[in-house]
This record gives C-alpha cells, sequence and structure tokens, in this order.
C-alpha cells in the first residue's frame, strides 16, 4: 500500500473512530434522557396512584358513614312500624273486648226486656215497656258509640306517635344535611 492509501485509510479510521464517539456519547445521551423520562414517568404514576388511593379511601369513608346512618335510620323506622303495629293491635284488642262486651250486656239487657214484656198483663203495659226497652236501647247504643270513638282515637292518636317521631326525626337530619351541603 502506498502512502495516500495509508493516509486515507487512517483518515476513514479516525472518522470511524470519532464517529464511534459521538454515536456512543449521542447513545449515553439518549440513554440517559430515556432513563430520567422512565424516572419521572413513575413518580408521577406512583403520586398518581398514592393519590388515588387516598381519594378512593375518603369516597369509601363517607360512603360507609352514608350506609351506616341509612341503615341506622331504617331500623328506626321499622321499630316504629312494629311499635305503632303492636299499638294498633293492643287497640283492636281493646274495641274488640269492649264490642263483646256490649254485645252480651244488650243480650243480657233484651232478655230481661223480653221477659217483662211477656208478663205484661195490659196492652199499655206492653207499650210502656216496649217504649223504655226502645229508649234504653238508643241511650246504651249512643254511650257505646262515643265510648268506642273515643278508644278509636286514642289508639289512632298513639298507634302514629311513634310513626311521627320518626318523620320529624327525619325531616331535622335531612334539613342540617341540607345546610351542611349549601
Amino acid at each position: 500500500m502506498n502512502t495516500k492509501s495509508k493516509a486515507a485509510a487512517a483518515a476513514v479510521d479516525e472518522m470511524t473512530k470519532t464517529a464511534e464517539t459521538g454515536f456512543g456519547a449521542g447513545n449515553e445521551m439518549v440513554d440517559t434522557f430515556v432513563k430520567v423520562g422512565q424516572e419521572a414517568a413513575q413518580k408521577g404514576y406512583e403520586q398518581a396512584v398514592t393519590m388515588t388511593k387516598e381519594q378512593v379511601e375518603k369516597a369509601r369513608s363517607v360512603v360507609a358513614k352514608g350506609v351506616d346512618e341509612m341503615s341506622t335510620m331504617g331500623k328506626g323506622n321499622v321499630d316504629a312500624v312494629v311499635q305503632a303495629g303492636t299499638i294498633y293491635a293492643k287497640g283492636v284488642e281493646v274495641i274488640g273486648k269492649e264490642v263483646m262486651s256490649y254485645a252480651q250486656a244488650r243480650m243480657e239487657s233484651n232478655m230481661a226486656a223480653m221477659k217483662a214484656m211477656m208478663g205484661a198483663r195490659t196492652l199499655k203495659e206492653l207499650v210502656d215497656l216496649q217504649t223504655e226497652f226502645a229508649r234504653s236501647a238508643f241511650d246504651q247504643m249512643v254511650t257505646e258509640s262515643t265510648k268506642l270513638s273515643e278508644i278509636g282515637v286514642k289508639v289512632t292518636n298513639e298507634a302514629f306517635a311513634p310513626l311521627n317521631a320518626r318523620v320529624n326525626l327525619v325531616v331535622e337530619k335531612m334539613t342540617k344535611s341540607a345546610a351542611a351541603t349549601a
């Protein structure tokens, strides 16, 4: 090989080394840039995951609190309905006993009036007994109807008391909740 060829070969080798050094530095720079980008992306991802976990935990606790409150409120409502039903059933029992007592008293009164009418000696005596019996039966019916009405009103008011209390409580809670969110 001649001197020119050797010089050209040396120049090509020198250029190749320079290019390889330049490409190596470029590769290192690209590798460093990719590594920094990956680390930044990883940190961002970890922060996003942490923030998401915190928000999900907050939301879960709020939802759990709401579910607990609704469950407690629902249980209270069911208890109020059961209590009202119990009061109503007892009231119906009292009314039933009162009606049976009235029916028994009327039956005894009717039998006594029938005996008295059967023993009447004159038509006037029979009409007088019948008139007294009718007046007495009417008065007893009015008295008993009034008594049953009073019992009915009392039972109704007592049965609705637990329900009214629950309605008032629910309205109060909803009003406070609406005021808190506003």
